[in-house]
């Protein structure tokens, strides 16, 4: 089935089988189907709210490791690395797929200092951003502490998936 070509409905949603609703959900949270997995339980949803609050939900309640894993799923932003089609879509809309060598270097070298320190790469939901916007955004966030910067992750994360079930959703 995958992420289909035409919006689906809520009624759609929760009249899936849990093999598709994984399969058509699987990849809001990046490269994390476990999280539509347990999201499924909490079904039938009244809104696309209750569905994204259902998956954030399951996603911050697995647990340290399990949600460190998932923060690490994402792509490093503006790398030349494969990233899924979601990562790619957001990542050029906000031009990072057209930095100059010098912000691609500052970005990089960002990106690196930023892993090191956190241990999980730069999250950010660029939708509505620019490159500019995004250099200073890890500018000021690789001087966060390590909790303060967990916690702004998971909350950029929770922006970024309810963009794409908003996209994925109609009504």
């Amino acid at each position: 089935m995958g992420i289909p070509a035409s919006p689906l409905t809520l009624s759609e949603i929760n009249g899936m089988s849990k093999e598709e609703f994984v399969e058509v959900l699987g990849g809001i949270f990046e490269h994390s189907p476990w999280v539509a997995e347990s999201a499924y339980a909490s079904r039938p949803f009244g809104s696309v709210g209750e569905l994204h609050e259902a998956m954030a939900e399951a996603a911050r309640s697995a647990g340290r490791e399990k949600t460190l894993s998932l923060l690490r799923a994402h792509p490093d932003l503006a790398t030349r690395l494969q990233v899924t089609p979601l990562s790619a879509a957001e990542q050029k809309g906000a031009g990072l797929d057209q930095l100059t060598p010098e912000e691609f270097e500052l970005l990089n070298d960002l990106n690196k200092k930023y892993t090191e320190k956190f241990q999980f790469p730069f999250i950010l939901a660029v939708r509505g951003k620019n490159k500019d916007d995004i250099i200073q955004s890890v500018s000021e966030r690789v001087n966060l502490s390590p909790e303060e910067e967990w916690n702004w992750a998971l909350f950029e994360i929770g922006k970024i998936t309810k963009f794409r079930l908003d996209d994925l959703l109609k009504g």
